[in-house]
């Protein structure tokens, strides 16, 4: 049980995954959904500050490096053109519902980069990000769920 709880934040945390992929794993390893929810979601949060202090931090000396400046780029052109009109017109409400599609490419990964890049205020783009984290969780919890249980 520990270790299925365990590699659901995992997946949590993962940028390959996010809550939409440990939410499910860890209901269809037969645990506590409540539990589940709270602790993907919670482990869903923390990716915003580890990504805030590596873009501020730890970007800057890997940039220095070909390979790594070539797939930033691309990554910030991707973050940008995929969320850059709904946060340039609507701002913090554009974050919030481009990080609550619960479809891969969106989520705290590429709403940290938006807002990294967007030069979003930090307490403003972390609200966005957990809100937007809360409400694409829930989605997929809810499918979760009701489709385990047969409705």
């Amino acid at each position: 049980m520990i270790l299925d709880l365990i590699m659901a934040m995992l997946w949590s945390l993962s940028p390959f995954g996010e809550a939409k992929l440990g939410i499910p794993y860890g209901i269809m390893k037969g645990l506590n959904s409540y539990l589940v929810f709270i602790v993907c979601f919670l482990a869903n949060i923390m990716v915003f500050p580890l990504m805030m202090f590596f873009l501020e931090h730890i970007n800057r000396y890997l940039t220095k490096w070909r390979f790594y400046k070539k797939s930033a780029v691309y990554v910030a052109r991707r973050a940008k053109t995929g969320s850059g009109g709904k946060i340039e017109k609507f701002g913090f409400l554009g974050l919030v519902l481009f990080v609550m599609v619960p479809l891969p490419g969106t989520g705290v990964y590429a709403g940290s980069i938006a807002s990294y890049l967007f030069k979003i205020e930090r307490k403003q783009a972390f609200f966005a990000n957990a809100i937007g984290i809360f409400f694409s969780s829930l989605v997929v919890w809810l499918i979760t769920v009701f489709s385990t249980n047969g409705v």
